[in-house]
């Protein structure tokens, strides 16, 4: 029953959102993982930001899509927490436990079962079209899973469409830009800032934009 509702939300609901109110511009879309395990990692700009690269990818992965996000933003009710972890299957993290709990442990499980991972390294919507410092659980996850595939991606305008702190959507055409797949670098740090720099040379792809107010 819950896959039939999480079927029947994208197609009725989430895709025809991003693909028709806002509308993709998709660089190198061959870029994208074919199948799991895989790990893909963007800038996060807006709450739309997860509808988007889920809609990158075709229907029959959908049950293998699984974005990461904080268990206490979005576990905060039971309304949205089951709408989340539910229709949207996403893996909570909690920013805060205890030093004998992994917060990566729903990660690694669900890699181990060949899911793809939606991952925002900055850990929090950013400012508009910026990007904030990587934190290292992307570079925990690629230690444990060297050839696990990690893919960056660049998604410029959805800081236009649904800005932090508001609810107001206005249509914007979204770019997206798909990167190479990032080796291990043998070192948590050395990865984190590879990943750092692949986003950026995306986003430094982007051509300039007008936007109006």
């Amino acid at each position: 029953m819950i896959r039939l509702l999480r079927l029947l939300f994208w197609i009725v609901v989430a895709r025809p959102l991003v693909l028709v109110v806002l509308g993709l511009n998709v660089r190198n879309p061959a870029g994208l993982p074919e199948k799991g395990p895989a790990i893909v990692v963007a800038n996060h700009n807006s709450h739309l930001d997860t509808f988007v690269l889920m809609s990158l990818f075709p229907l029959r992965l959908l049950g293998a899509l699984r974005p990461v996000a904080a268990a206490d933003y979005f576990l905060k009710n039971r309304l949205l927490a089951w709408f989340t972890l539910n229709i949207v299957n996403m893996i909570p993290i909690e920013r805060k436990v205890g030093r004998e709990t992994d917060p990566l442990q729903d990660c690694i499980t669900a890699l181990g079962a060949g899911d793809i991972l939606l991952v925002f390294p900055e850990g929090t919507r950013g400012e508009t079209e910026a990007l904030a410092r990587f934190k290292g659980g992307v570079a925990r996850l690629k230690e444990q899973f060297p050839d696990v595939p990690v893919i960056p991606i660049y998604m410029q305008g959805l800081g236009r469409v649904m800005p932090k702190g508001e609810i107001a959507l206005v249509p914007v055409v979204v770019d997206v830009f798909v990167g190479a797949s990032l080796p291990w670098t043998g070192s948590r740090p050395a990865f984190t800032h590879a990943m750092e720099e692949a986003v950026a040379a995306l986003k430094a792809q982007a051509p300039a934009r007008i936007w109006r107010h």
